[in-house]
C-alpha cells in the first residue's frame, strides 16, 4: 500500500494506473475508521482495478463550534485497516496542501436539496463538502467513488454535482452499516458515554417503527414523525435536531408517502449529534 502526502504525487500515480488501462475506486474519508468505511473500500475492491482512500479532515465543512479540533484521528491504525482491506493507495494531505494561503475558489449548490435537513442546521457545510469532494476527484481521477447511505443528504448532492459538473464518473451507494443492536456506525459514536450509547439505540428503533407503520398503510407523514418524535423523546437526553421525510431523490416536499421516500432524522445527546435514515419505497 503507498501512502501519499502530496496532490502532485496522488494524481501522478493515479495518472500511471489510467494509461494502464485500470479502473480506480475512491473512498474519501474523514479518518478514524470503522466497520462502515471498510464496507465502502470492500465494495470498491470488487468493482475497480484499483483502490484509493483518502483521509483528510475537511476544515470548511465545519462550522463555529462543531467539532473539527476534537474530530477523533488515528491515521496510524486507519492504515493498518486499509492494508487489510489490500488498499492500493491512500492520500493523507495536510490542510495546507489542499488549501494553500490565498485559497479562493468554492463548489456551491442552491436549492433545497443542500438547504434543509443538515443544510439547515449546519449553513455552509455542503459548501465544504462539494469543494473538497471535487478537488479529490480531480486529484484521484476516480472511476467510481463510494459513498456510504447513512449520509444520505450529502450522497444527493454529490449525485447532483457529478451530473451537472459533468465529471466522468459514477457515484456508488453503499448501505448503512449498524452495529448488532442497530446503531448506525459513525466516527461520531465514540463520543458517547455509556448511558447516552444505550439511549442512541432510540433512533434506529424510531426508524423500524416508522417504516412499519408505512407498511401497515399509514401514509400521512405528519403522523409517522409523530409516532417517531414520541419514541426519541422517551430517552432522557435526546436533543431533537430534525425528523423529516421527502422525496427520495430530490428531498422534494411530499403530501402524502409515496414512491420512494427518505425517512431522516439528526439528534443530539449531549454534544454529540448522530444521523441516520431510512429509505421506503410504497
Amino acid at each position: 500500500m503507498q501512502v501519499f502526502e502530496t496532490i502532485g504525487a496522488m494524481q501522478e500515480w493515479c495518472l500511471e494506473q489510467k494509461k494502464q488501462g485500470l479502473t480506480i475506486g475512491l473512498v474519501p474519508t474523514m479518518g478514524y475508521l470503522h466497520q462502515g468505511h471498510l464496507s465502502l473500500v470492500q465494495e470498491a475492491r470488487r468493482q475497480c482495478n484499483r483502490v484509493v482512500v483518502s483521509i483528510f479532515v475537511n476544515p470548511i465543512q465545519f462550522g463555529a463550534g462543531e467539532d473539527l479540533d476534537k474530530y477523533p484521528r488515528d491515521v496510524s491504525g486507519d492504515c493498518r485497516l486499509l492494508e487489510g482491506e489490500e488498499t492500493d493507495a491512500v492520500f493523507i494531505p495536510s490542510v495546507r496542501e489542499m488549501y494553500p494561503e490565498g485559497y479562493a475558489t468554492f463548489v456551491e449548490m442552491d436549492g433545497s436539496i443542500t438547504n434543509r435537513l443538515c443544510g439547515a442546521s449546519r449553513p455552509g457545510h455542503f459548501r465544504g463538502v462539494t469543494t473538497v469532494v471535487s478537488k479529490l476527484f480531480n486529484i484521484c481521477l476516480p472511476d467510481k467513488a463510494f459513498f456510504g447511505q447513512k449520509d444520505a443528504q450529502q450522497v444527493l448532492v454529490i449525485e447532483k454535482m457529478v451530473r451537472e459538473l459533468n465529471f466522468p464518473l459514477q457515484i456508488v451507494r453503499v448501505p448503512i452499516k449498524r452495529e448488532s443492536d442497530g446503531l448506525a456506525m459513525s466516527s461520531r459514536n465514540v463520543y458517547l458515554s455509556s448511558e447516552q450509547r444505550r439511549q442512541a439505540l432510540v433512533l434506529s428503533q424510531a426508524l423500524q417503527q416508522a417504516g412499519e407503520i408505512i407498511g401497515q398503510g399509514e401514509r400521512d407523514p405528519a403522523k409517522v414523525i409523530a409516532g417517531m418524535r414520541a419514541k426519541i423523546e422517551s430517552a432522557a437526553e435526546a436533543q431533537i435536531d430534525y425528523i423529516e421525510i421527502y422525496r427520495a431523490d430530490d428531498l422534494g416536499d411530499i403530501k402524502q408517502i409515496e414512491g420512494q421516500v427518505l425517512i431522516a432524522l439528526a439528534v443530539k445527546f449531549g454534544t454529540t449529534r448522530l444521523i441516520d435514515n431510512l429509505l421506503v419505497e410504497v
